[in-house]
C-alpha cells in the first residue's frame, strides 16, 4: 500500500506532456536513428523525474491547505500517508537521478543543462508563490510544455519550425486557461487566490482566441513552403482531423471536467483514439509514403 502511495506522490500520468521532447525528431524525420532516438528517450526519463521532483515539492508546500480541499484532501502528503521528510528524500532521489542521466543525454551541450534548471526554477517559484499572481500563473503553466519542446530540440540537434513552436504555445495557452475555467467552475476559490482575479467569461474568450491561434499556426505551418519541401502537401491534410480532435477537447473541458488537461485526456477514450490516428497518419506520411 506504502508503494502505491508513493507512485500516487511522483504523479506518473502527467509523464504524458513529455511525448513533446518527441516532436523535433518526429517532425525531423529522424525517429528511427538510434543515437537520436535514445537520446529522446533518456530526455523522456529526465524530465519525468524532475516534473516528479516539482509535484513533490508542490505537495509538501500545499500539504496544509489541501487537508481542507474537496480532492486534493486525499493526496499522500495532506493525508497523512507520506511523512513530508520522506516525500523530501525522495525527491532528492529522483533530482540526483535526473542530473545523472541528464549528464548522459546532455554532455557538455549548456542549453540542455539550462533548459533544466529553468524549468526547475519557474516550476518551484510557481510552487513557493507565483501560482498566485494572476496571469504569471498560467505563463509558467504554458512555459512547462515550450521548455519542453525545446529540450527535444536541443538534445536531438533538430531546429523545430517557427510555426510549430507557435503552435504548440497557443494550444498550451488554452489547455492552462481551461484548467483554471475548471477549478472556478468546480469553486476552487476558497482554496487558490489567484482565481479571485479571474471569472469565467474572461478565460472563456481568452480560450476561444487561443485555439483560433492555434489551427491557425498549425494550418500555417501545414502550408508552408519549408514544410511541403520536406513532408510534401500531404500533410495539410491532417488540418481537419486537427480541427475535429480541438473540438473534442473543448466539448470535455467545457463539460463535466476539472479542466486539468492530463485528467481530460485520459478519461475520454475518444479523444486518445483521435489523438492515436493523428499520430499514425503523421508516422505513415513522414516514414511510410514518403
Amino acid at each position: 500500500m506504502k508503494l502505491k502511495e508513493y507512485i500516487r506522490l511522483i504523479r506518473p500520468k502527467h509523464y504524458i506532456k513529455n511525448i513533446l521532447l518527441f516532436l523535433p525528431i518526429i517532425f525531423g524525420g529522424s525517429l528511427l536513428q538510434k543515437d537520436r532516438l535514445l537520446h529522446v528517450i533518456g530526455g523522456f526519463v529526465v524530465f519525468s523525474f524532475v516534473s516528479s521532483v516539482v509535484y513533490i515539492i508542490n505537495d509538501i508546500c500545499d500539504a496544509e491547505k489541501d487537508r481542507h480541499h474537496p480532492t486534493k484532501c486525499t493526496r499522500p502528503i495532506a493525508s497523512g500517508k507520506i511523512q513530508k521528510k520522506s516525500a523530501a528524500v525522495l525527491a532528492c532521489f529522483l533530482l540526483v537521478d535526473s542530473v545523472a542521466i541528464n549528464w548522459f543525454v546532455c554532455e557538455k551541450n549548456l542549453y540542455g543543462w539550462l533548459l533544466i534548471a529553468l524549468y526547475l526554477v519557474l516550476n518551484l517559484g510557481y510552487s513557493f508563490g507565483l501560482k498566485n499572481v494572476v496571469l504569471l500563473d498560467i505563463l509558467i503553466l504554458v512555459s512547462g510544455y515550450l521548455i519542453r519542446i525545446l529540450y527535444g530540440s536541443v538534445i536531438t540537434e533538430i531546429p523545430v519550425s517557427s510555426w510549430l513552436y507557435l503552435t504548440v504555445m497557443a494550444f498550451s495557452f488554452y489547455m492552462g486557461l481551461g484548467k483554471r475555467r475548471g477549478e472556478i467552475i468546480n469553486s476552487e476559490k476558497n482554496t487558490r487566490k489567484v482565481l479571485k482575479y479571474y471569472n469565467k467569461d474572461f478565460l472563456d474568450k481568452n480560450m476561444y482566441m487561443t485555439l483560433g491561434l492555434g489551427i491557425v499556426f498549425y494550418s500555417l505551418w501545414c502550408v508552408n513552403s519549408g514544410t511541403i519541401a520536406i513532408y510534401s502537401n500531404k500533410i495539410a491534410f491532417t488540418i481537419p482531423l486537427v480541427i475535429i480532435i480541438c473540438m473534442k477537447y473543448s466539448l470535455t473541458v467545457e463539460g463535466d471536467s476539472d479542466g486539468d488537461p492530463i485528467s481530460v485526456i485520459l478519461k475520454d477514450k475518444w479523444l486518445m483514439l483521435l489523438g492515436a490516428l493523428y499520430g499514425a497518419i503523421i508516422i505513415c506520411l513522414l516514414y511510410v509514403f514518403k
